[in-house]
């Protein structure tokens, strides 16, 4: 089977790779918005109390919710995807830099919401034009160095943020988000239009191949595809294990001491991106031969033995030490979640609403994550906290080693539609 890639000028090709390592570089900083900082900012600059920055933050991670899956939609039906991803990212910037213009509680939630809702184009737009030109032969590799690419650029970003705040204040994050945006849509606009196939960037076929349908497969393909409900359930469980973790050690380190709690936590997110590096690029490498379940189920396990060696010590290098498998398990799953999902959707048309399906039910299970970590601390405790969670992830992986079938294709051979896998 020939990839996309091999009907493109090699120079087209090398150009377009280029430009996608810059575009998942810069966009690393500017598809979360503000992120963590917006409530340090709206904290200590805007004096707000806790509860009214919580109710903001829940409803930006709403409005990002319901927009996940028409955002997919979206980017599998149309053929401006580089406009999608431009304007998601001046929207992201302008919504961000309101902030200090407008600091009262309305315009904030507004811009907030809007941001939120815009970043969940980036997503399944970088994996939808890394399909349309590179094709599935090599679409591993290519997500891969996406992974590699945006977790450095996270740890960059992340680096300047906490550096720039202790000489310049909280409100320095707002210069190197415009920057870094800047900095996103000229990568952007790099990447060559002529480049993507978008039939195969959503999925519909290959692009040497005449006898699967034109049209693509009808909306249901999502609800009948056993093997991908199957995933959105291990997905669900991944996230509702993993989401409460970071911000318990958070609340651990913080109790301990409250004046090293916040640079502890910047260790903490700034090394685990760091390791997530080498992991995405070993998938890249090595998920097409070793086989992509493998790498999805060991993503799974490393949460259940994270979650006990929490509670081993409450000393906060320990703690520290242990939050570097995040790196581990978020490095793995970020790398292999867009394919599998490209795996089960091949040939149906429907990659990438089927991606934003599958990240709307794990950001809900994000989102029930730290209210189920918090009766579990409240009720018996952090350690039984990390326990519960890590059994989360346990049930994960045992749905996953049962129930979903390996999604890789050897290579020479065409994968059945979802229709088809749905019905045997």
């Amino acid at each position: 089977m020939s990839s996309q890639a091999s009907h493109l000028p090699t120079d087209q090709t090398g150009r377009a790779g280029r430009a996608l390592d810059a575009a998942n570089f810069f966009l690393a900083d500017v598809r979360d918005g503000l992120g963590p900082y917006l409530a340090v900012y709206l904290l200590t600059e805007q004096h707000w109390d806790e509860a009214r920055i919580g109710l903001v933050m829940s409803i930006a991670t709403i409005a990002g919710i319901v927009a996940q899956t028409p955002a997919g939609a979206l980017i599998d039906a149309t053929r401006a995807k580089r406009l999608a991803m431009v304007i998601a990212a001046i929207m992201v910037t302008l919504a961000s830099l309101s902030l200090p213009l407008f600091p009262t509680f309305l315009p904030v939630a507004v811009s907030q919401g809007i941001a939120q809702a815009a970043a969940v184009i980036f997503p399944p737009a970088i994996a939808a034009i890394s399909l349309g030109i590179f094709g599935h032969a090599a679409f591993t590799r290519r997500i891969g160095r996406n992974e590699t690419f945006n977790h450095a650029g996270n740890a960059v970003a992340a680096g300047l943020a906490g550096l720039s705040a202790y000489w310049f204040g909280p409100t320095v994050v707002f210069y190197l988000l415009a920057a870094m945006a800047v900095a996103s849509l000229v990568s952007i606009l790099a990447i060559p239009a002529r480049a993507i196939d978008h039939d195969l960037a959503r999925g519909l076929h290959e692009a040497d191949i005449g006898d699967l349908p034109e049209q693509p497969s009808g909306l249901a393909v999502l609800l009948t595809c056993r093997p991908l409900l199957v995933f959105a359930v291990c997905v669900v469980l991944f996230h509702l294990s993993n989401a409460a973790m970071l911000p318990l050690v958070g609340q651990k380190l913080a109790l301990q001491d409250k004046n090293m709690g916040t640079s502890l936590m910047s260790a903490c997110i700034v090394a685990a991106q760091i390791v997530m590096v080498p992991f995405a690029m070993l998938v890249g490498a090595k998920a097409d031969r070793w086989g992509h379940k493998r790498f999805f189920l060991a993503a799974l396990l490393i949460l259940p033995i994270r979650g006990a060696l929490y509670t081993l010590s409450d000393n906060p290098f320990w703690l520290v030490g242990v939050q570097l498998l995040d790196g581990v398990g978020a490095g793995i799953f970020g790398a292999i979640f867009p394919v599998i999902v490209a795996d089960l959707m091949r040939n149906t048309g429907r990659f990438n609403v089927a991606q934003g399906a599958v990240i709307t039910a794990q950001s809900i299970g994000a989102a029930l994550s730290t209210t189920l970590a918090g009766l579990v601390v409240v009720g018996a405790g952090y350690s039984a906290a990390f326990i519960t969670l890590g059994a989360v992830a346990a049930i994960g992986a045992i749905v996953c080693l049962l129930a979903l079938p390996e999604t890789r294709q050897a290579q020479g051979k065409t994968a059945a539609p979802a229709s088809v896998i749905a019905a045997e």
